[in-house]
C-alpha cells in the first residue's frame, strides 16, 4: 500500500496549475457535498431508521472514507472526520432548500465535474482518477493536506 505521502505526491504532479488547484479548492468539496446528497436521497431498510434517523447510505460511505483515510494517517483522517462533518450539514441545508435534494445535487455535481474538467485542461493534463480511481479519494484529502501545512499540523 503507498504512503499517504507517496499518494498526495503522486497527486499533486496533476495539479501544478494555479487555475486547476482553484478549481478544485471549489469543484471538489462540491463533488463531495452532491454526490453525498444524492446518496441522501436513496431509501434506506426500516433498521436502519430505528437506529438512528443519521443513518443512512451518506452517513455509511463517509463513515468508510473515513476508515480508507484511517490506514493512510491518523491525522489527516481526523480532519476528515471534520470535513464529513461539514458534509452532512450541507446536504441538510440543501435539503432544505425548495425544490428537488436530488435534482439540487445532479445540478451541482455536473457543473462541478465540469469545472474540474476545465481545470485540467487548463493544467494540460488528465485527472489522476484516469490512472488509479482511488485518487478521487485523495482529492479531499490533499486539499486538506495543505490547511494541515498551513497550520503546522504532522501527518
Amino acid at each position: 500500500m503507498k504512503t499517504v505521502d507517496q499518494w498526495l505526491g503522486e497527486y499533486g504532479e496533476s495539479h501544478q496549475n494555479h487555475t486547476n488547484k482553484l478549481l478544485h479548492w471549489i469543484c471538489v468539496p462540491v463533488i463531495v457535498i452532491s454526490l453525498a446528497g444524492m446518496l441522501w436521497t436513496v431509501p434506506v431498510p426500516a433498521a436502519f431508521r430505528e437506529i438512528s434517523p443519521w443513518l443512512n447510505w451518506t452517513t455509511l460511505l463517509l463513515g468508510a472514507g473515513v476508515l480508507y483515510y484511517f490506514a493512510m494517517s491518523w491525522s489527516l483522517a481526523l480532519g476528515m472526520v471534520l470535513f464529513a462533518a461539514f458534509v452532512v450539514l450541507s446536504v441538510v441545508g440543501l435539503e432544505s432548500l425548495p425544490g428537488s435534494l436530488l435534482a439540487i445535487c445532479i445540478g451541482l455535481f455536473v457543473v462541478a465535474w465540469i469545472g474540474q474538467f476545465i481545470g485540467h485542461h487548463y493544467e494540460g493534463k488528465r485527472p489522476s482518477f484516469f490512472k488509479d480511481l482511488q485518487f478521487l479519494m485523495i482529492g479531499p484529502l490533499w486539499l486538506l493536506s495543505f490547511v494541515y501545512r498551513q497550520l503546522g499540523i504532522r501527518y
